[in-house]
Formats: C-alpha cells, structure tokens, sequence
C-alpha cells in the first residue's frame, strides 16, 4: 500500500508525542512528572457539565446544522460582542471540533499551492504544518526575548511578499504567553493596509491574562481589521473543556464561511450535539467566576514557576502575561533543546517540550497548568539536571 505523497508533508505534533511517551513512562512504574500537556488540570465546571446531562436526558442528541446550532452560533455572537466589542452575525460562525479544525478548514479553504503563510516564531505546532499540507509556503518571523516573543511592524512588512495570503496572529501565545497590547496590534493593522493579506488570529487564551492586563482582539483594532481578519477560538483552555472538543471561527467573509462549511458537510459534519447545548452555559457568561478562579491560581503559579527559574544558573525566563506556559531559555547550557528534553526525561524524570518543535531553538516550554507542588518538585529536579550539564 502506498500512502498519498500529501502525508510526507506532515510531522507528528511533538507536544502530543512527548505527552505521551511520560504517560507511558508513568504508567509502568516511572517516577516521571510531565509539564508538556497544554491542558488545564481543573475539571470542567459544574454548571457545563450540568447542561449536558439536561441535553442528554431532553434527546438532544440528533444530527444539527454543520455549522453549528442556532443556539450556540447566537451564544457566540453575544459573547464576541459582548467580550470584544465585535459585531457578527450568526451567519457569520462556523462551529468546528475544536479550534485546531478551524485552522483546518481555514487552511484547506483558503491556500493554493505557493500561498506564504507569515507565522511568528516561536509558533504553535499545527500551524506551519497545515500550512505545508494545504499547499502553502511558511514565512517565519523569528522574535527574540528582548522582544517579548512579539514581531514588529518592520518586521511583518519585511517578511510581506506578492505570495502573502496570511498573516498568523496569537495573542495571547502558545508557547511563550505574549500577548500584544492594542497599540502593538494597531501598529501591524497599519502595515497590513492596502494589502490583501487576512489575518487569522487565534485567541484561545483570551481570558488567561495576568497583571491587570486587558485583552484586545484584533479584528476589533478598526473596520478594515475587522474585514480582513477570521478570528478562532474555542473553550479547551479558558473553560478547562479540552476534551469536549469546541471551536469556532467567526469572519464576516461570506464567500469563505460558504467554503468552509462545504468543507465541513463532507468530512466531519456538525460537531457533537451535547457540546453544543453545554458550550452555550460557558459562553453567556453563567461560569466566569469559575474562569476567574482557574485564572487566578494559574496567575499564581506563573508567579511561583518564574521565580523558582528566574534562580537557576544557565536558564533565563520572559515572565508571560498570558496562557500557562513559560518560554524557558537554556542556550548557557546548550542549543540542542531536544536532546536537553530527552536526557531530563531520562535523568531526572521531567518531561518538557523542545523548543526546536515550535521553531525557536534553545528552549524549552514548560506548562505550569497543574499544582503548585508539582511544580516546586519539577523545578527542582530542572535545577539539578542543569547543575549536572555543567
């Protein structure tokens, strides 16, 4: 059997991969504790789970609109306007298995062979990988510390070509936690203008911000941001309902929201009916205490993880202003972040991911999404490996 040539294109996601190895390691008696998932260790709240067991018992559990309940497309609209001052229309969202699908469709609907990509590095895995498998061309805007792991305005307009199709923008980031402040987005919005490059912006961490900061979407920075941008999101990081498989994009581009939802009527078809009903309890609102809470104690362990590294002799860390991850630099100690990642694992049982997998060599990312005592041990058994590298 030969595989179709498309599937050469593809890496395996290296989060998911070392994600798994330390279950497995775990599960036959090692003593290993893994910082690699991008998972909040909270339970989903109540009042979610609640609505599903409702929509279970009333038999709501039938095929619905591919694109999503009209339920939950409204849910979405009132929580854009109301979160982000966005003005869309049901119409204008399509509800996905989560909002890796809606790059997915995104992708798939909208590059031709040679299109370029500019994704800002360090990345999330999956994009510049859809990229490649829609047909696409990655254009990497490298970012530094000094930066705060934030491209600049020089930057995007250096990295523009007549091959550009779209701009990657994640605010708050996966793997280092920036976020960019209005000002910073209004600065790219001025680059961007009169060009025909749409901006996907994927905002999955928005209500993960620490100090007082307040979040900005971009496609609220003006009229023509808001025309040229798709904004994706979802409820796996913020609502702790990574398994419930909820995404969404919302683009007032009807041309594109006609393609997608074709996409989408012959390969999954609407995503499951009893996430729908339970996501629109998350999305009016009815759990923001609950979200404030996990925001909270993620702010404090942010504060706790920082600190313990910030100690370290040969690591150096940004302090992030959102998500739950650290960004940690180890280029005193050595460029190789994945044998650095394999030989921790190995020596002292701690599993982070390379930073080689997010397109930014000599880190590594460190999720500080579980407790505080796990945390305190882990860093400490970081601290020793480094100790030993040396």
């Amino acid at each position: 059997m030969k595989l179709a040539n498309r599937m050469d294109l593809l890496s395996e996601s290296i989060t998911i991969a070392i994600t798994t190895l330390s279950r497995e390691l775990k599960a036959s008696g090692k003593d290993v504790i893994s910082f690699s998932a991008g998972e909040p260790d909270f339970d989903t709240p109540q009042k979610i789970k609640d609505a599903a067991v409702a929509a279970l018992d009333a038999g709501d559990t039938k095929y619905t609109a591919v694109d999503g309940t009209p339920a939950v497309k409204k849910a979405i609209v009132n929580k854009l306007k109301r979160d982000n001052n966005l003005d869309y229309k049901p119409e204008d969202i399509i509800v996905s298995v989560g909002a890796k699908h809606s790059l997915f469709n995104i992708f798939q609907a909208m590059i031709n062979e040679g299109d370029e990509v500019i994704i800002p590095a360090p990345y999330w895995v999956t994009y510049p990988e859809q990229t490649k498998y829609s047909g696409g061309v990655p254009v990497e805007i490298l970012t530094t510390d000094e930066s705060g792991f934030k491209i600049t305005p020089q930057q995007l307009k250096a990295a523009i070509t007549p091959k550009s199709k779209i701009l990657i923008l994640t605010t708050p980031s996966n793997p280092t936690g920036s976020v960019y402040s209005k000002d910073e987005l209004i600065a790219l919005a001025e680059v961007l203008k009169d060009t025909d490059i749409t901006v996907v912006s994927d905002e999955m961490y928005e209500k993960l911000l620490y100090d007082g900061q307040k979040f900005t979407a971009a496609a609220s920075i003006s009229e023509d941001m808001f025309n040229r941008t798709i904004t994706v999101n979802g409820l796996s990081k913020s609502v702790a309902m990574t398994g419930w498989r909820f995404g969404y994009s919302a683009t007032p581009n009807k041309e594109l929201n006609k393609a997608m939802k074709k996409l989408q009527s012959q390969s999954t078809s609407n995503i499951c009916s009893i996430t729908q009903a339970a996501a629109i309890v998350a999305l009016e609102g009815e759990v923001d205490s609950d979200i404030e809470m996990m925001r909270v104690e993620f702010e404090k362990r942010r504060n706790l993880a920082y600190d313990m590294f910030s100690k370290i002799d040969g690591l150096s860390v940004v302090k992030p202003s959102g998500a739950f991850y650290l960004y940690v630099n180890i280029k005193d100690v050595t460029h190789n972040s994945m044998k650095f990642c394999e030989d921790l694992l190995a020596d002292v049982g701690v599993a982070v991911v390379p930073g080689v997998a997010f397109g930014l060599e000599g880190y590594f990312r460190f999720s500080f999404a579980t407790s505080e005592d796990i945390i305190v041990d882990g860093i400490n058994r970081i601290e020793k490996f480094v100790k030993s590298q040396k």
